[in-house]
């Protein structure tokens, strides 16, 4: 039996509630690691990383360091005297530090590895179509998101589900596997699977501007997909010109509706209540979507205060 002295490491709000699990559960948490606090929004105010705020509510030990090699921070994670730490959405870690506790440092991942290695593994989990995904824990080695697994559990994604509600059962299911592998490493009954890579592994790529965007010669289901993984952050969106007007519009939910007709991909097609986009094989019929200086609306509530002619396109 160990006696277990954790240090976590972890930033966004993913990370909070595996945090918070494993204080739940009686593990000794002996320290905090997270990102720098940085300006955020329009007034550029600086802002906490979720898990500091959760750090600072229950009073826990807590580290920021710029640079994880800095022999200062070196130093006082090593006096934390920590023999297992925990790496939940956090960043790489160089070797000094992930070598440093004696039982390990371990990741939790959002994705059944090897596929979906990488910064955004639930958004292209649902861009790509696939019937299931899961959590991962695995020993970090240095690579990103290559070392032995611990274990892993599977959930099924619906067919309407969007990367905001996969998130949400993927911290639960996380919260499961991370007091799990904590407890094989107290017992000591930890057993590990090396990954395999194949031809066909699928990578988690970084979200930018370019992948987010929607291009309306693909299927309406691919495009149904893409704006699902992509919802509620950081959006799908697309441009619409009207005339001389053009606006940047992000689009939240969607519907994807098989039917053949003969108008290019991209048409604007509008109805009483409802925005249709025309596409190869149907059309997307549009459900929550934002207009520039606009809240995200209803169709319909744009179609209350906006007007488009039958030349209007998506593009």
């Amino acid at each position: 039996m160990n006696d277990l002295r954790i240090v976590f490491m972890g930033t966004p709000e993913f990370a909070v509630g595996i945090l918070d699990t494993i204080l739940k559960n009686n593990y000794n948490v002996v320290g905090v690691i997270t990102a720098v606090d940085k300006p955020a929004g329009r007034g550029q105010q600086v802002k906490y990383s979720a898990v500091k705020e959760y750090a600072l509510e229950k009073g826990l030990h807590l580290l920021q360091p710029t640079n994880l090699k800095d022999p200062m921070f070196v130093q006082e994670l090593a006096a934390l005297n920590a023999n297992v730490q925990v790496v939940v959405a956090f960043r790489m870690l160089p070797e000094v530090v992930w070598r440093m506790p004696e039982l390990g440092t371990f990741n939790l991942h959002a994705s059944l590895l090897p596929n979906y290695r990488g910064a955004a593994p639930i958004n292209w989990a649902i861009i790509n179509g696939e019937k299931e995904t899961g959590v991962t824990t695995f020993f970090i080695d240095d690579k990103i998101d290559t070392g032995a697994m611990i274990l892993a559990k599977t959930t099924a994604i619906d067919p309407k589900e969007n990367a905001g509600s996969l998130h949400d059962r993927l911290m639960a299911l996380g919260c499961e596997a991370v007091v799990e592998t904590l407890d094989q490493i107290q017992n000591g009954t930890v057993t590990t699977t090396l990954q395999t890579d194949t031809p066909d592994i699928k990578t988690a790529y970084k979200l930018n501007k370019e992948n987010c965007k929607l291009d309306f010669t693909q299927s309406g289901l691919a495009l149904y997909n893409q704006i699902r993984g992509l919802s509620p952050y950081p959006a799908a969106w697309c441009m619409v010109k009207d005339g001389e007007q053009e606006w940047n519009v992000k689009i939240y939910e969607a519907s994807w509706e098989p039917e053949t007709h003969n108008l290019a991909p991209g048409t604007w097609v509008t109805g009483k209540k409802e925005i249709k986009i025309a596409v190869n094989d149907g059309f997307l019929n549009l459900i929550r979507l934002q207009f520039p200086g606009k809240k995200q609306m209803a169709a319909f509530e744009i179609l209350n205060g906006m007007k488009f002619s039958e030349n209007c396109s998506a593009f």
